[in-house]
């Protein structure tokens, strides 16, 4: 956190947790598709079109998963501590992910993407916030 900047807000803590699930699922989805039949396949269970998905990526399912664990993992970090980098990789992060829900419900290959739409929405409208802003040391003291 930058020395003056308020206090984290529960929101922003929140999203860190929320990151750091991120981290945890992908990474654990990375491990499963690089040990097909194991102890984790059963989690599959719960989309199983993503597996079939992953599958058809071949080597660089779980390679995109690793590098959007490490992302996950560096936003957490940065949100808790108030990092001005850790704002931008998250604002990046979401904003591909409203991307991509935006393309998957137009398209209809993953119809239940609309609901992602305006909670991410939501969630970047809360990142934008003077509050937030402020947190991460992005508004200039003064400024209306």
């Amino acid at each position: 956190m930058t020395p003056g900047a308020p206090g984290r807000p529960a929101g922003v803590t929140a999203l860190a947790c929320l990151f750091g699930l991120g981290a945890l699922v992908s990474g654990l989805s990375a491990i499963s598709l690089l040990t097909p039949g194991g102890i984790l396949e059963p989690m599959w269970r719960l989309n199983p079109r993503a597996r079939e998905s992953f599958s058809r990526m071949g080597s660089w399912a779980p390679l995109l998963l690793g590098v959007v664990s490490l992302a996950c993992v560096a936003c957490a970090y940065g949100f808790f501590a108030g990092r001005r980098w850790g704002y931008r990789l998250g604002l990046v992060g979401l904003f591909i992910n409203l991307a991509g829900d935006v393309v998957n419900s137009v398209l209809g290959t993953e119809p239940r993407a609309v609901v992602g739409v305006p909670i991410v929405a939501l969630i970047l409208w809360y990142l934008f916030s003077r509050r937030v802003r402020d947190f991460f040391g992005l508004t200039k003291k003064g400024a209306a």
